[in-house]
């Protein structure tokens, strides 16, 4: 799966998460850009990744994220 693909999906998971279709994202985008995105939300979006690639993320991986494009990348790693 490329970065692209991997991108869209992360989009349509963060737009239906937030329940938001307007959400203009692209790769820098980051939890201080959404109004939606709180820590409750952060948690079902995480949980939602997951169950979509069917992949589980460490903590500390999670913490060291910044933007969407690093959750990409770090997706790309797990599938």
């Amino acid at each position: 799966m490329t970065t692209e693909e991997i991108f869209n999906q992360v989009s349509l998971i963060l737009k239906n998460t937030f329940d938001n279709n307007e959400i203009d994202l692209n790769h820098e985008t980051s939890a201080n850009d959404i109004d939606e995105w709180d820590s409750l939300s952060h948690i079902e979006l995480i949980s939602n990744i997951e169950s979509h690639f069917k992949v589980r993320f460490a903590l500390g991986e999670l913490q060291d994220l910044k933007n969407i494009g690093e959750m990409v990348e770090l997706i790309k790693t797990k599938i």
